[in-house]
């Protein structure tokens, strides 16, 4: 028989000691304003430099075996860099702290800039560890390569607001070592929104906790972004969009959704692609060719092989040279009209944005990038290019992606502008304790350590 005392120890302990959820609370329709940040007009170098490093990034984030892995609410995006990233903000600590980060479909990772970052993190603002009495330090090391950089720091765990939800105990990093320029202010880090199984840290994604956790009224999110790259008017920051948590916004899309089941096992946001079509001609799709859904990429990459015949209909397009490797240039005089299916209905790219950017008086860059990613992995990646076009939902059960057509409200956002989402601390209305596989360290108050004590001297002496 199992002595009262011991029966009483137990009863004093926090349900967190032993990982229990707490109760959900069920949550209204929200949703997350999304900015876009626009930087300076660009030359043509900068420009360069950019394409290089989207490039590179994603080879590194999608290429070979030696790669690590990588209720309802809405967060408004903002779109940054002429429609080249998406972010929106999240409230981390107690007192909960605020901070903007670039939103990711493509990684599973959730990493903000530490207070100790120094030099490297620039302007941008960062999360003091010492400042939240609910932070726990896993004492595991973090390490991202991008192709242009990295970040790494340590995992810890802390309570994480976003969108009216609060997770206790949410796995996430803490950077304290970055490339230089990984980040540009405002931005502090990113949100993964892909699935654990390629999570570096090992910590279920923010999403996929409140998800499992049943704490949305539909386990699932949308993601609807905006068009400035084609609007010479456009500032700084620009409104990006919308990120929908736990439910779907039937006034940003027309019709069904379309869903797509993902093949195999979730780790990307991956989906056959079956059909593909340039001015009216098909491309050669081999048969089981899957494409990862990535809001963290700009554009669009594939096999060097389907990239060719792609630009091979358009005429006086060209392999671009120098850090424009792996692109192509086009006369910008041409209109160049792409579909895609993924085996349900077709989806159209608009010109717009088939046109990354302008090279000289008369030539512009394509889009669409030759990469070869590593074994295992999707080897097509569909970025922003194709997103503006459509409103997407990633469904956590069954695993899937969904796309709709942009209703008229959706479309007219696009080069609108207007006030641009800050990073703001709203009011949580469902909370969720994290209780994942991943590590977890819990700290016994002096009180409680000395009751245990005391609670297992009594045993002794029965």
């Amino acid at each position: 028989m199992i002595p009262l005392i011991f029966l009483a120890f137990l009863s004093v302990l926090p349900a967190d000691t032993f990982g229990a959820p707490t109760d959900i609370v069920s949550a209204s329709g929200q949703a997350i304003s999304l900015l876009r940040r626009n930087q300076s007009p660009r030359d043509v170098t900068e420009w360069s430099a950019l394409a290089k490093s989207q490039r590179d990034n994603l080879i590194a984030k999608y290429g070979g075996p030696t790669t690590r892995k990588r209720s309802s609410g809405y967060n408004l995006i903002v779109d940054q860099q002429y429609d080249s990233s998406y972010y929106g903000s999240l409230a981390v600590g107690t007192p909960a702290v605020s901070f903007d980060v670039i939103l990711d479909t493509g990684s599973a990772d959730l990493w903000v800039a530490g207070s100790s970052c120094g030099t490297s993190c620039g302007s941008v603002s960062t999360y003091n560890p010492s400042s939240s009495s609910t932070f726990q330090n896993l004492s595991t090391s973090f390490d991202i390569q991008y192709g242009s950089g990295f970040a790494a720091g340590y995992v810890a765990q802390d309570m994480v607001q976003m969108a009216g939800f609060s997770v206790s105990s949410q796995g996430f990093a803490v950077v304290d070592s970055v490339s230089q320029n990984l980040l540009t202010s405002p931005v502090s880090g990113l949100l993964g929104l892909a699935w654990q199984t390629i999570a570096i840290s090992s910590q279920m994604p923010l999403w996929q906790t409140l998800a499992s956790n049943n704490a949305w009224d539909s386990a699932l999110f949308g993601v609807q972004l905006t068009r400035y790259t084609n609007d010479s008017t456009a500032q700084q920051l620009e409104p990006g969009g919308v990120l929908n948590m736990g439910y779907t916004n039937s006034s940003l899309y027309t019709g069904s959704i379309d869903y797509i089941n993902i093949p195999g096992t979730p780790s990307y946001w991956y989906i056959p692609l079956t059909s593909m079509t340039v001015q009216g001609n098909s491309i050669s799709i081999t048969s089981g060719t899957t494409a990862a859904i990535d809001t963290g990429t700009t554009n669009i990459a594939g096999p060097a092989s389907s990239i060719q015949a792609i630009y091979a209909q358009i005429p006086n397009s060209q392999p671009a040279t120098g850090e424009w490797a792996g692109y192509y240039s086009f006369p910008c005089s041409t209109t160049v009209n792409v579909e895609l299916s993924f085996g349900g209905a077709t989806w159209s790219i608009s010109p717009a944005d088939f046109a990354f950017t302008q090279s000289t008086s008369t030539e512009c860059i394509g889009a669409f990038f030759e990469a070869s990613t590593g074994t295992g992995s999707p080897s097509w990646i569909i970025g922003d290019a194709f997103l503006k076009n459509v409103y997407s939902v990633f469904r956590y059960n069954p695993p899937s992606v969904g796309f709709a057509n942009l209703s008229s409200v959706a479309i007219a956002e696009n080069g609108a502008g207007g006030a641009v989402p800050s990073a703001t601390i709203g009011t949580v209305s469902a909370s969720v304790t994290n209780t994942s596989d991943a590590p977890r360290r819990h700290s016994l108050s002096a009180s409680l350590s000395t009751f245990l004590f005391l609670a297992f001297s009594a045993l002794l002496l029965l």
